[in-house]
Parts: structure tokens; C-alpha cells; sequence
């Protein structure tokens, strides 16, 4: 199956650039992005992802504002044959110049949710290490992401009226991933898998001239799986950023996470990072939680709208709920980012914590699947 891409020279195998290299039924493509003030007023995520070996594409839109409701928007389609096509419905994302910026526009719709949004990036492409994880003998998570921090531009409608988002207040991160990773509906067949559970964190984080990125997987004994920490420039603008990989990004030899949770809840509270250096030097960074934005408004662990999940040829969905009124122990509820302040003597940031836990994970006090912290 060929498809506009063929003309470039891009492959990596001697198949056109429509078949991937694998063919796990989970592979997937995604972007992702996130926005948010750095007062904690609103945050707002965005993602669009292709499963070509499942034949779908799909989508989502939400915000949530400070002291009121998080509303989302869903769509989902057959995927494309052209992978240049990247639109369901009235969601579209835009390349403007790779690795610089994109627009995304969703037009009005049911969901009271509409947007004409730019992104400029002000980072290089800071490319993660690959992630790789395994249930017993099967490797169910196999992928490579990079992210670029940035800031946007234009519009944003909801049922709680409309933003100007301008570049002075609304900061953003870039998440672009792609490889193998569990999505759509459950597998069934053959001796049912062992409870297993996970520990995630993300904390990507502005500076006033760098940002600093930490990521995380713990098995549930709280040992490390993936420790990571990295430091880069941050450019005044795109038009600023060297390259596509400038080669001024730091890695560093660790990091090491503490948690505090809001009692009867999983959702954190009070955390400190550690990030070491090769030379033994450290920084000591605290976070101040300012607003929570939950992903299952994009996708995640959603009952109906989850990743993956074959719709139709078309379909468009949305919902709104109320974050104060929610389940914090309830399982769709229980993936989180949250706008935090971040702190380093004198120094302060912004940025979001990523985190979902869920299992009896030993640093957190938690002893059950789904039990909360103690008081």
C-alpha cells in the first residue's frame, strides 16, 4: 500500500513506508499536546493517534478550568490510507514546519468545545530513552518518544466561555510517540494475565532559561525500572532553536522521586525530585500542585472512548464531569497531570506532573489494588 510519503526517502525497510516494521496489532503513531498558564487557571490537552494495524484513527480535545468542569471532546474514524491526513471530523492537526510548529483546529461541534490553536516550539526535540516494558514473557511496551517545550497562540471555546491564549501566558509541551503499547479493547483468549500493577511519573519542567525533564517507571516494591533526567537550553523562539537536535542536552546519572498523596486518594499532593548528576552534585526540587487535569478526558483508561477502540466509519462524542465530584479511587479516574510550581532555592518554574498508580506500591503505603493514602 502505497501512499504520498513513498516519494521521500524516509524508509527503513524495503516496504513502503505504510507497513511498519512490526506487525503487533498495538503498534501505534501519536501526537500529543498539552497547555496550561502557569497560574494553575486552565490546562488543556490534545491528542490524535493512527493504529494501522487496526484501521483506526482517532482523537480528542479537553480543558478543564480552575474551580470548574472538565469538558472533552471525542472522535474517531477508519484510519486513512494517506498518513499525511490527519483529521476526524471537525479535529484537525496541521504541520507547519516539522519540529517547529503545528496548528490545531477543532471546529464547532456538540461538545461546546471549539479552538484555533498554534504551536511554537522553543526547545529542540528531546528524545527519551526507549521505553520498554514487559509482562512476564511478552514485551507489551516497546516505544520512543520526544518532547519539545513551547508556548501557543489563538483561541479556545468551551461552555464556560472563551480564552485568548497568547504565548506570554499559555505554556505547552509536545509529545510525539510512536511503537508498541497496549490499546484498544482487551485481548481475551488463552490463561488470563496475573494482577500486575504500574508506577508512572513525568515531570517536564520551564525554567526561566532551561527546562529540566524527569521520567519514571517503579515496579511495585518501588525499585526502578526506568530512571531518567535531562537538562537543555530554552530558546527565546522557534526562530531561535538550532536545529532539530541542537546536541546541548544534558543527561544526567538519575533521579529519585518522593510523593505525598491527599489522604483516602492516590492523587499527589506534596513531591520532591532529586536529580544527580555524573559528578555526584544534585538539585533538590519541590512541586506545589496547582490544578488537576484528568486523562481520561483524552482517552485514558476511558470505558467508551479509550485509545484504539473501533467507533465506525465515523463518530464524534463528548462529556463533561465535575473533577471535585469524582472517585479519586475509581480507575479511570486515578491517571492524572497536574499544573505544578516548582522550586529550587530562589528558583522557580512550571511545568506538570504526570502520575498513575496502581497496585500495591510499597513507597506509597499503598497495599491494595485500588486503596488510598493514609491520613
Amino acid at each position: 500500500m502505497l501512499n504520498k510519503l513513498d516519494e521521500f526517502p524516509i524508509h527503513q525497510t524495503p516496504e513502503p513506508v505504510a507497513h511498519a516494521a512490526t506487525t503487533d496489532r498495538n503498534f501505534y503513531e501519536r501526537f500529543w499536546y498539552n497547555g496550561y498558564s502557569a497560574d494553575g487557571a486552565y490546562y488543556f490537552g490534545i491528542t490524535l493517534g493512527l493504529y494501522p494495524h487496526r484501521g483506526i484513527m482517532d482523537c480528542a480535545f479537553s480543558v478543564v478550568h480552575k474551580n470548574g468542569k472538565q469538558y472533552s471532546f471525542f472522535g474517531s474514524r477508519r484510519a486513512p490510507a494517506d498518513r499525511t491526513e490527519l483529521q476526524v471530523g471537525p479535529f484537525r492537526l496541521e504541520i507547519l514546519e516539522p519540529m517547529r510548529s503545528a496548528r490545531v483546529v477543532l471546529e464547532e461541534n456538540a461538545s461546546g468545545l471549539s479552538c484555533d490553536l498554534v504551536f511554537s516550539t522553543r526547545t529542540s526535540a528531546i528524545q527519551e530513552g526507549r521505553q520498554t516494558l514487559w509482562l512476564g514473557v511478552r514485551r507489551i511496551m516497546d516505544c520512543t518518544r520526544f518532547d519539545q517545550f513551547g508556548r501557543w497562540r489563538g483561541v479556545l471555546r468551551s461552555p464556560e466561555g472563551e480564552i485568548a491564549i497568547t504565548e506570554v501566558t499559555c505554556l505547552g509541551i509536545k509529545d510525539r510517540s510512536w511503537g508498541v503499547r497496549p490499546v484498544g479493547e482487551r485481548e481475551t483468549g488463552g490463561a488470563p494475565d496475573m494482577p500486575a500493577g504500574t508506577f508512572f511519573a513525568w515531570v517536564p519542567l520551564a525554567w526561566d532559561d532551561h527546562i529540566s525533564h524527569a521520567i519514571f517507571f517503579d515496579n511495585m516494591a518501588g525499585e526502578p525500572l526506568v530512571r531518567e533526567a535531562l537538562t537543555a537550553p530554552l530558546y527565546a523562539s522557534a526562530e531561535a532553536v538550532p536545529g532539530v537536535e541542537d546536541g546541548r542536552i544534558r543527561r544526567l546519572a538519575t533521579a529519585r522521586h518522593r510523593i505525598g498523596y491527599v489522604p483516602g486518594t492516590r492523587l499527589p499532593h506534596h513531591v520532591e525530585l532529586c536529580l544527580r548528576d555524573h559528578d555526584d552534585s544534585e538539585r533538590r526540587i519541590t512541586l506545589e500542585t496547582l490544578l488537576t487535569f484528568h486523562m481520561k478526558g483524552l482517552g485514558y483508561n476511558h470505558p467508551e472512548w479509550g485509545y484504539g477502540m473501533w467507533k465506525g466509519e465515523l463518530a464524534l462524542g463528548h462529556e463533561s464531569f465535575d473533577p471535585r465530584k469524582l472517585d479519586l479511587l475509581d480507575y479511570p479516574n486515578m491517571h492524572t497531570q497536574q499544573v505544578v510550581r516548582a522550586r529550587e532555592g530562589d528558583r522557580v518554574a512550571t511545568g506538570v506532573l504526570e502520575h498513575v498508580c496502581i497496585g500495591a506500591y510499597a513507597p506509597g503505603g499503598f497495599k491494595e489494588y485500588f486503596d488510598g493514602a493514609a491520613a
